[in-house]
């Protein structure tokens, strides 16, 4: 059974212009499960994204974690109370190792003072060598600990994903947010990110992703909304909102087209 929402998105509204990018929307995702946000190109799933941990802001209605409104908050708030994220495409610092990027990530878990670095006291000294040795742990998390010494720039594409997500994880989150983190990978690297997302929620990380791979979302995820012109068409179970003639119409253009969304499964 499900527990009680971690997040909870009400009556979310957003416009740029004349615009609707956002409608009305209202979803919950449960504690402790992996929960999918699809739909076709320009459904508004990352400015969804973008609303939850406070890159923008919503015109109306209320986006809560823990029961406690956030869409007033500015990004650090946001982070502070254990959001992190990822990105449509990849957004790593230029210049620095992949051990470096997840350690940046941690920032918000260090409690030296900047003068205390700054003087390299004990103190920080210490915190520095913690800092490093959790980032070398959340690199063998995610299979890139090999690698920890390279540049991040000169990995591969999906490489560079697993670091992304590490990154995050080094801001020691309750909720992370995947925006499309399987895209540019094969067959055979989604379904490790997919087990990696699962070993995430078994460890009581709740997780929901933005993605276009059906089979992913089907295989992986506990429960699923499916968007359209920014507006929510239908939640539930990944079976159950594949199965519907709205959802195959949006992603197809016509409801009989079953036997496409079949084969994408």
């Amino acid at each position: 059974m499900m527990s009680a929402p971690m997040l909870r998105l009400e009556g979310v509204q957003k416009s740029f212009g004349g615009l609707t990018a956002v409608a009305a929307l209202s979803l919950e995702v449960p504690a402790g499960c992996v929960a999918g946000l699809m739909g076709p190109n320009g459904a508004g799933k990352t400015t969804v994204i973008n609303l939850i941990t406070g890159l923008l802001r919503a015109d109306s209605g209320v986006i809560a974690l823990d029961g406690a409104p956030i869409q007033h908050l500015p990004v650090h708030a946001i982070a502070a109370r254990g959001i992190a994220r990822t990105y449509q495409n990849v957004r790593l610092f230029a210049g620095m190792t992949a051990l470096e990027q997840v350690m940046a990530g941690s920032y918000l878990r260090r409690r030296t003072s900047l003068m205390a670095s700054f003087l390299a006291l004990p103190s920080a000294r210490a915190a520095l060598r913690m800092t490093r040795r959790r980032a070398l742990d959340l690199l063998a998390r995610v299979g890139m600990a090999a690698r920890a010494d390279e540049l991040a720039e000169t990995l591969s594409y999906g490489e560079q994903r697993r670091i992304e997500i590490a990154r995050a994880l080094g801001a020691g989150p309750r909720l992370l947010l995947l925006d499309e983190p399987t895209a540019g990978m094969n067959a055979q690297e989604s379904e490790a990110i997919g087990r990696l997302v699962h070993t995430l929620r078994d460890d009581g990380l709740t997780v929901l992703m933005v993605e276009h791979n059906v089979r992913l979302v089907s295989d992986f995820c506990d429960q699923v909304t499916v968007m359209s012109f920014g507006r929510a068409l239908v939640h539930g179970t990944p079976t159950a909102c594949m199965a519907d003639p709205e959802v195959q119409e949006a992603y197809f253009g016509r409801k009989e087209d079953a036997q496409r969304i079949r084969a994408l499964r």
